[in-house]
Formats: C-alpha cells, structure tokens, sequence
C-alpha cells in the first residue's frame, strides 16, 4: 500500500524498531536501544531492550538528533568532526549538546527523497548500530541514509 503521508506513522516507527532488534539478535549484539525522531526532532517512538545499559535512549536520540540538525548521517557527522572540530563542536553547543557524532543515526527518506525522520541506535558498536538501524528502517518500507 502506497504511503499516505509525508510524515513517518507509529506504526512505521515501531517497525523500523522490531526489526532493528531482529537484527540485532541475528547478529548477536549486546542489547540496543532505538530512538526514532521525526523529521522535526521530536520523539516518535523508542524502546530499549532488557540489559540495556541506562542510557542507550539518550545516546541513540542524540545520534538521530545530529543526523536531522545537519541533514547527514551521524557516521558522516564523525568523519566531519575529525577534519573539522571546531565546526562541529561549534552545532553542537548552538544546540545544547544534544548530538553524539558516531555511526548509529540514520536519516529516514521517503519515495520522494525527502526526509521524514532519523534513527538512533545505542548498544553495540557504532557500525552495528547502524547496520541494524538500516535494517529497520528498509523493513518499514523507507530508504535509510546512513551518509558516506
């Protein structure tokens, strides 16, 4: 069924995180938390599993809160912040510290390219964090950008 809306559902948001902890379990890593954030950085949605450590939420919203303040993906956030710090420390105080550039946040497009939400993912390490976000967020039918 085509999609009705330009903003991401509930019910797309809880798919993006079953199938995120699916695959996680595939993968056998340490419990995860997924946040998932639309595109105006607003809560949509997260779940931590049991084992979590405290604040895997908070860590993956500020993965998915960096990818929307900077349109990339949080991976491409770090590589930015290792060739220009004071650039990236710069955003990051302008919005009170609330972005954790490395792997795991994940922006969310529509069929038309444009972006509806991001994924924040907090668990394991930064690169199966956003394996299992890009897995969640392919299962919901959307296109994960996870940047260079």
């Amino acid at each position: 069924m085509p999609r009705q809306t330009s903003e991401l559902t509930l019910d797309e948001a809880r798919t993006i995180i079953a199938a995120a902890f699916k695959k996680g379990a595939e993968l056998g890593l340490k419990p995860l938390a997924v946040t998932v954030l639309d595109a105006g950085g607003h809560l949509k949605a997260v779940e931590r599993q049991d084992g979590a450590s405290f604040h895997r939420p908070e860590i993956g919203m500020g993965k998915a809160y960096g990818a929307l303040t900077l349109g990339l993906g949080s991976r491409s956030i770090g590589t930015r912040a290792e060739q220009q710090a004071y650039f990236v420390n710069a955003v990051n105080g302008l919005v009170g510290g609330k972005m954790v550039p490395v792997a795991g946040g994940v922006l969310v497009r529509d069929a038309a390219g444009d972006i509806i939400a991001a994924v924040g993912i907090s668990g394991d390490t930064s690169d199966q964090d956003e394996a299992c976000a890009i897995a969640g967020i392919e299962a919901a039918g959307l296109k994960a950008d996870a940047g260079a």
